[in-house]
Formats: C-alpha cells, structure tokens, sequence
C-alpha cells in the first residue's frame, strides 16, 4: 500500500472544490479515488466530505471494505477495468459500478446483484472509449445506446456515462472527447457524467462532469 500523510487531505479537498467552483461546476461530486492507498484514505475521505470512493482492483477493495468503520463509510464506486468473474464477489461492496461497458458484464451484474440478490438495485454508469484509443476500456460511442437499453431491461438503475480522458492529456483532445460524452448523455437522457481526473478536471467541469474522480491531488503521489 502507499504511504499516506493523513494531515493534509482535509485542505486538498478544500483546494480540489476551489478548482471545481472556478471552472464553474455547481454540485459536481468528488469521488476520491483511493486505490493502493491503505484503509486510512478512504476514512479520511469520509472526515473531509468527498462524496464516494473509487477503487480499482477487487482483492485490495474487498480486503479494505471490511475495514472501514460503518459509521465512515462513503459510497464505493468500482471505476476499474472489470472482470466479470470478480463481480459476485464485490456484490454488497460495490454501490455504483463505473466501469460498465460490456453486454456480458451486464448480464453478471444483474444475475449477481439484481433481482433481490441485494437490498438495493444495482446502480451503474456505461463506461465510453471517447478517445478511440485501442486497449482503452469502455464501449464505442455507438454502442451505448443498446447498452442502456440492455441493461434497463435487467432491471440495472442507469445513472450515467463514465470515460477516461486521453493518455496523452492534451487540452483540445481532453475537451472533444469530455464533450462528446456529455453530447451522448444528453442525447439519451441520462444526467450523469463521471469525467476528469487530477489533471484534466477543469475541462470536464467546463463540459458538464457531474462527477469527477481525483487522487493524487488528495493524497499525492502513488509509489
């Protein structure tokens, strides 16, 4: 696990909202993403108000979700590349799943989750390549829409699209491929947008992120 200095994840909060209202978003959740960071970032994202915590990998979820108290407990969301054999074992931890972006992953999490296997009905977000990077996750844009439909019809609670700006985090390709995701969710009517990390929030808020998805700016840099 890397290393964490607890005392300054308050102030960087504050700091990462400031950046936040600048760029003009108004009710943009911050989803603190707290992968191979150890059970400490994800109370501390509790104590300074994040509104979620993403996690990539399922053992290091699952090892730490037993560990955190249920009186600091932040809505989980599972933002990883995704296998779907792993997904009956995160059933019960993973409270939105951000990284949907496949029929078969579908199909598992509602045979896992859905249809009273939980108390709640799943919640996921249809993760889109935007950048046509080959080997990126998600979706293609034109695929999206049978995802959604696919996965209403299982009884899946659609709250959104997800995407991963490009590698390279050059500004302009950074704003076409956050505007072009924002362009999708409006035109089928879902609300969310999950969009911008550390480095590229700004132009994601810009372009109607509704959730953003931040680490090293709350915890520094991973070893």
């Amino acid at each position: 696990m890397t290393a964490l200095d607890l005392s300054q994840v308050a102030s960087r909060v504050v700091d990462v909202r400031a950046r936040i209202s600048n760029a003009g978003g108004k009710n943009v959740k911050l989803i603190a993403v707290t992968k191979t960071f150890e059970v400490a970032a994800l109370v501390a994202a509790f104590d300074a108000g994040c509104d979620g915590v993403g996690e990539n990998y399922a053992q290091e979820l699952i090892a730490k979700a037993k560990l955190v108290p249920t009186s600091k407990h932040l809505p989980v969301h599972f933002i990883g590349r995704l296998q779907s054999n792993k997904v009956k074992s995160l059933c019960g931890v993973v409270d939105v799943w951000q990284s949907v972006d496949r029929l078969d992953l579908i199909n598992e999490i509602a045979k896992r989750c859905g249809d009273g296997a939980t108390t709640k009905i799943p919640q996921i977000m249809l993760q889109v390549n935007s950048t046509n990077e080959p080997g990126k996750g998600g979706c293609e844009p034109s695929e999206t829409e049978n995802l959604l439909r696919v996965a209403s019809s299982k009884g899946l609670e659609v709250l959104g699209l997800m995407t991963v700006g490009p590698t390279e985090n050059e500004p302009e390709a950074t704003r076409r491929a956050f505007r072009l995701v924002r362009k999708l969710a409006d035109d089928l009517g879902i609300a969310q947008c999950s969009m911008g990390m550390t480095g590229d929030l700004e132009i994601a808020v810009e372009e109607g992120a509704t959730a953003i998805r931040v680490g090293s700016a709350l915890f520094g840099a991973r070893s």
